[in-house]
């Protein structure tokens, strides 16, 4: 199916946990959550004033959380498709936010050069990640006790991996020859695999930082990468 209503780029698009929706974000401002048996419309979440440029749903299901170049993420009831919240506090563009595997938290990732921890009952900000250098993606570990992050100038390339609760960087899994788009957890939480504007996909091990597997049949940057549930395929 071909799915209609955006006036603009579309620059996510995200299932729900259990299948039954996906959420999309555009650059026309808005997300919209979408019928994935019939593909129409359920809601669209209206409220930044910027390009929308990650969507994510809740463990539950019953928010999303949205990251804009308003400087902003929103919290937003899906069945009614009004904010819940807004997360204030970074400065620039936010590239992407996500929930934590228990709902509880939320982390942002912006060209402030900081990622971000956040309360998602009180929308306060728990904790500043100070990475130094633009960061356009951030997640959460399976576990909620660490964070992996990407940069998007950074000299090196690096995909850093951070402590939740002391804001300390662990590690940083370097080898990228230009910046990385994203990176995510395998489900066990053991490895990494990272998507690169230097054409590859790289596996990492997140005990030692160091590289398990390049692939490199790509012909320009790739854009994401993700394990699959039982982790033993990567898309």
């Amino acid at each position: 199916a071909i799915i209609r209503g955006h006036t603009d780029r579309v620059s996510c698009a995200v299932f729900s946990p259990d299948g039954k929706r996906f959420a999309t974000a555009s650059e026309d401002k808005t997300v919209r959550v979408w019928d994935a048996e019939t593909g129409k419309e359920v809601s669209c979440l209206v409220g930044h004033t910027g390009s929308v440029y990650s969507a994510a749903f809740s463990p539950d299901g019953k928010q999303i959380v949205s990251a804009s170049w308003d400087n902003t993420v929103r919290i937003w009831n899906v069945e009614t498709g009004k904010e819940i919240r807004k997360l204030e506090g970074h400065t620039n563009r936010v590239f992407s936010a996500a929930f934590s595997p228990d709902g509880e938290r939320i982390v942002s990732a912006s060209s402030d050069h900081t990622v971000r921890i956040w309360n998602t009952l009180s929308g306060k900000e728990i904790r500043k990640l100070d990475t130094g250098d633009s960061v356009n993606f951030a997640t959460f570990s399976p576990d909620g006790k660490q964070i992996v992050s990407a940069f998007m100038y950074s000299e090196n390339n690096p995909v850093c991996i951070w402590d939740t609760e002391t804001g300390e960087e662990i590690l940083s899994l370097v080898g990228h020859t230009a910046y990385v788009s994203s990176a995510a957890f395998s489900p066990d939480g053991k490895r990494i695999v990272s998507a690169s504007a230097d054409n590859t996909v790289r596996i990492w091990d997140v005990e030692t930082g160091k590289e398990i597997r390049k692939f490199e049949k790509h012909t320009d940057q790739v854009n994401s990468a993700a394990f699959s549930p039982d982790g033993k395929r990567i898309v």
